[in-house]
């Protein structure tokens, strides 16, 4: 395989998850930043001018609808 074709990805250390789980701000708040890209991707939306014109935004209430639930699932997250 070729290394400029595939992707590095980086993991969150499950150290990191479980302390997120048991409500550390600062853990919760590391795993946001790590799925910002992808969330903002996911909110991402275009609407057309009134000339026709595309104009791509982000969607905030939907990128917060996002994350809110991000946080709830992992407050719900059993670590063994």
């Amino acid at each position: 395989m070729n290394d400029t074709n595939q992707r590095e990805t980086i993991l969150i250390p499950y150290s990191v998850i479980v302390a997120a789980s048991q409500g550390d701000i600062e853990a919760i708040q590391s795993v946001l930043n790590h799925f910002t890209g992808y969330i903002i991707t996911l909110s991402t939306r275009v609407l057309f001018d009134e000339f026709g014109n595309p104009q791509v935004y982000v969607d905030e209430d939907l990128r917060k609808r996002i994350e809110a639930k991000l946080v709830s699932k992992l407050l719900l997250f059993n670590a063994v």
